[in-house]
């Protein structure tokens, strides 16, 4: 490899990260469209003017790299790409877009961070700085990783990304005593804002899973309502290990194939009238192993298996307790509410039996009066 082709991202170098900024805006237009792949957008500029640019949607197959060069065209030669992610250097349902690049005559490319895929990892920029094409990499490559939190988890690890999402009081509770409470609708303890931020992160996810406790208590619906476009239906998902989601419940009458119910395998061959009644309503009925309880890790291999890459955890205490001490979360994402529930309410989480959690790379965002802190457990890009 020609190393003197191979150039570190200088921090004060303000033009590449604009440009940059604005291929990552590029980028965003693809959520919710890309899954399974990855959410990519490229800018192609040339004399300090954006000549082409383009993001990543799977049903068009084209990657974010050829839908901007056919923007540019012939103008491309000479000019400067910035991608989000390493072009690709593998042929799948396209051809490689590293090769597409050079053979437009572009000369040279910035890329935020190299692409998580063991199968092209670092690939792409070997072919690049091979055909003489000068490479700048880790422009904004902390935010465009986070845009591709989901894809690096289930390409490096054949899981989707569980982010633990809930709503709670500043003493850690997400629903209040049933003394104040008694349940049938959802109870609002963050405001406005924070639900629509909880709309745009179920736009942004494959599934959504809850357990049969809060369905039962809340019976919501558990829908993507934030109104953008999304390439197929939301996944709403139920841990039901004996079968109790009610027939009449909202999720149920509102399936359109988009609802499972995981129960039991043990327990299925008392409840074949009940599974028979839920599968008549439109309802998949999935059986997997367990004792007592639906395993976390089964239901994540599952989602796997049908190429979902990212799935939200909206649980009560029971379940969110489960998942941390199966080590199953990758991420959390806590909508802090100025409110003060008590001790004798819910609380997120309950006995860990010990087990130590290390949050990671912790930001926080206002929405609002409330406050959502999000950090890593697991950071999908690392080994």
């Amino acid at each position: 490899m020609n190393q003197s082709t191979l150039v570190p991202y200088g921090r004060d170098d303000e033009a590449d990260k604009a440009w940059m900024a604005r291929a990552l805006a590029q980028a965003r237009l693809g959520v919710g469209l890309a899954s399974p792949n990855p959410t990519v957008g490229c800018v192609i500029v040339k004399n300090h003017h954006v000549i082409g640019e383009g993001f990543h949607a799977y049903a068009s197959k084209d990657h974010a790299e050829i839908v901007a060069l056919r923007d540019a065209g012939a103008e491309a030669r000479d000019a400067t790409a910035y991608v989000t992610l390493e072009p690709c250097s593998t042929r799948g349902r396209t051809g490689p877009c590293a090769d597409a690049l050079i053979a437009a005559g572009i000369s040279r490319v910035v890329t935020a961070t190299k692409d998580p895929n063991p199968a092209v990892n670092g690939g792409g920029i070997v072919s690049l700085v091979a055909a003489g094409v000068r490479v700048t990499v880790g422009v904004r490559e902390t935010e465009a990783r986070r845009l591709n939190d989901a894809f690096a988890r289930w390409i490096r690890s054949g899981l989707p990304l569980l982010t633990l999402k809930a709503g709670l009081s500043l003493d850690g509770r997400i629903a209040p005593s049933s003394g104040v409470y008694s349940g049938g609708a959802p109870y609002w303890i963050t405001g406005e804002e924070s639900r629509t931020e909880v709309h745009r992160m179920r736009h942004a996810s494959d599934a959504i899973l809850l357990g049969i406790n809060s369905a039962m208590a809340d019976d919501p619906l558990l829908t993507d309502r934030s109104e953008l476009p999304r390439r197929r239906r939301l996944l709403r998902a139920i841990l039901d290990s004996h079968l109790r989601l009610p027939l009449d419940s909202r999720l149920v009458c509102s399936a359109e194939g988009d609802l499972v119910v995981f129960c039991n395998e043990s327990l299925a061959p008392q409840k074949q009238s009940r599974i028979k009644a839920l599968k008549d309503r439109g309802v998949q009925v999935e059986e997997l192993g367990g004792d007592v309880r639906v395993p976390l890790k089964e239901v994540l291999k599952w989602f796997a298996g049908r190429q979902i890459t990212s799935v939200i955890l909206e649980g009560g205490s029971t379940l969110n307790t489960q998942a941390l001490r199966d080590d199953v979360v990758d991420k959390v994402s806590l909508f802090y509410a100025p409110k003060i529930l008590g001790g004798d309410a819910m609380p997120l989480i309950g006995n860990l039996n010990g087990r130590n959690t290390v949050l990671k790379q912790a930001e926080l965002t206002r929405f609002a009066s409330d406050v959502l802190f999000r950090a890593l457990i697991h950071d999908p890009w690392e080994s």
